[in-house]
C-alpha cells in the first residue's frame, strides 16, 4: 500500500492497460508512478474463451496483482469513486484523495449484468453462466461439455464491448467438439448478434460464414437479449433499435455476454465526450491525450476511440502513450500516433483460428504483410493464440517490452 497522495503519475486500473503503460513510462526513465486497483488478482482475459471452449484451464489465466506490478511503482489497492480533472485528483473508495501531475485513465470496461430484466437471477440457475467473468467461466465450460441435446443460445451485446467478437469463440469450439462426439446434429445452436453482419468485415465474414454453415448455427442478426426467464428457460430476443416484434425462445443452455459501458464514477465526470452515452474518456484518437485537460490521457476500454476494443489494439496504443506522454514531461510535444490497429483471433475450432486485424477504418492490417491471407482459418493462428500470445503478456507486455 502507498502512503504517499501525489504522485508524478497517476494510472487508474492495474489491468493490461495499467500495468503495461506503467512498464514502459518505467522503461523510458519515468520515476514516481501509481497504479490505483482494488483487485489482488490480474486476468489474462483473452484465455476466458479458450476455458470456456474447453482448451484451457482457468488457472493459466491468473497470476497475483502483487506479481505484475512493475518494481519502483507504488500500488495502491483502492478504487477510485470519482475524478476532477480541474482540480489533478482523484477520490478513493477508503476516502482518500490522491493528486497528480498527469494521469493515465484506463479501469477497463464495466459489466452491466442488471442492464437485461432477468439476467443476474437467471445466472444463479444451472443452465445460465458467461465467459466473460472469471467465477462463471468454468461453469461455461462444463455447461458445453456436457450438452449432448437440446437447444443452446450465445448473446452477444449490442453497443461498445471488450473485444465483442470473443461472444462467439467458444461457441465455435464446442460446435467442434460436439461433432467430435457425434451430438452435433442433437443441439440447435443460436447466435445472437447485434450487427448486421456476424462480424463486419466483408473477408472475415466471409470466413465465419463458412464455419457457421459447417456446423448448422442459426444466427440472429441485428438482434439484442431484451429478457431472461430463468425459471422457464425462455429469453425475449428483439431488435437492437427496439422496434418491429420480439422473439421468445427456449434454451437448455444459455450463454450471455453483458452489455458494458464506462465505469459509473467515469459516466459522471467531466471527461466523457458530451454525445458519447456510453461515457467513455474523450481523447485524441490518434496521441490519446485528453483535448480539454492536456495531463490526462486514456487508453484501452474506456476510451472514446474509434478502434474496436481489444488487447492488440492496447498494446499499440500503450506504446503511443507513453512516448507521448514521456515527450510532454521533457517538454516537448506527442508526436506518436495509433494508427487504429485492433485484432480478434476468432477460434472457429479447437484448433484453428481465424485471425482477424484491422483499422478503425475496417481495412486489413495484417502484422505480417507478405502474409495476406494470414485471417484465413488456419492452425498456425491457433497456436499464436492459444500458447504464444499468453507468454508474451505475461512475459513482454506487462513489462513493457512488447
Amino acid at each position: 500500500m502507498a502512503y504517499k497522495t501525489h504522485h508524478s503519475v497517476v494510472v487508474i486500473g492495474g489491468g493490461n492497460g495499467g500495468v503495461s503503460i506503467a512498464a514502459r513510462l518505467r522503461r523510458e526513465g519515468v520515476e514516481d508512478i501509481a497504479i490505483i486497483e482494488p483487485r489482488s488478482q490480474h486476468y489474462y482475459k483473452p484465455l476466458f474463451s479458450h476455458v470456456g471452449g474447453g482448451t484451457a484451464r482457468r488457472s493459466t489465466t491468473v497470476r497475483s496483482q502483487a506479481s505484475v506490478t512493475p518494481k519502483g511503482v507504488d500500488w495502491v489497492r483502492d478504487a477510485v469513486v470519482s475524478i476532477h480533472p480541474g482540480e489533478n485528483a482523484v477520490v478513493l473508495g477508503k476516502g482518500t484523495r490522491h493528486t497528480y501531475d498527469h494521469v493515465v485513465v484506463c479501469p477497463g470496461i464495466q459489466q452491466n449484468w442488471e442492464a437485461v430484466p432477468g439476467l443476474v437471477d437467471a445466472l444463479a440457475t444451472d443452465a445460465v453462466a458467461s465467459h466473460y467473468d472469471f467465477d462463471l467461466v468454468p461453469k461455461t465450460s462444463q455447461l458445453l461439455h456436457d450438452l449432448t441435446h437440446g437447444t443452446v443460445v450465445f448473446v452477444q451485446p449490442p453497443g461498445p464491448s471488450s473485444c465483442a467478437g470473443a461472444a462467439q469463440k467458444p461457441m465455435y469450439q464446442a460446435c467442434d467438439y460436439w461433432r467430435a462426439t457425434g451430438v452435433l446434429a442433437d443441439i440447435r445452436v443460436v447466435m445472437v448478434v447485434p450487427d448486421p453482419s456476424i462480424f463486419g468485415l466483408d473477408h472475415i465474414d466471409r470466413e465465419l460464414e463458412r464455419v457457421i454453415a459447417e456446423y448448422g448455427i442459426e444466427v440472429r442478426t441485428s438482434t439484442a437479449l431484451r429478457e431472461v426467464d430463468g425459471g422457464s428457460r425462455v429469453i425475449t430476443l428483439g431488435a437492437v433499435e427496439g422496434t418491429g416484434e420480439s422473439e421468445q425462445l427456449h434454451y437448455d443452455v444459455l450463454n450471455v455476454v453483458p452489455p458494458q459501458s464506462a465505469p459509473d464514477w467515469l459516466k459522471g465526470s467531466d471527461l466523457a465526450a458530451a454525445d458519447d452515452d456510453g461515457g467513455f474518456v474523450e481523447v485524441d484518437t490518434r496521441t490519446l491525450r485528453h483535448p480539454r485537460y492536456p495531463n490526462v490521457w486514456a487508453i484501452g476500454d474506456a476510451a472514446a476511440t474509434t478502434n474496436s476494443k481489444s488487447g492488440g489494439a492496447l498494446r499499440d496504443q500503450a506504446f503511443a502513450l507513453a512516448k507521448n506522454l514521456t515527450s510532454v514531461m521533457r517538454g516537448g510535444r506527442p508526436t506518436e500516433l495509433y494508427d487504429g490497429y485492433s485484432v480478434c483471433p476468432f477460434t472457429v475450432s479447437r484448433s484453428t483460428v481465424v485471425f482477424a486485424e484491422f483499422d478503425d477504418q475496417g481495412n486489413a492490417e495484417p502484422t505480417i504483410p507478405f502474409w495476406k491471407s494470414m485471417y484465413r482459418e488456419n492452425r498456425v493462428s491457433w497456436i499464436f493464440d492459444r500458447h504464444i500470445l499468453p507468454w508474451v503478456y505475461w512475459n513482454l507486455i506487462l513489462k513493457g517490452r512488447a
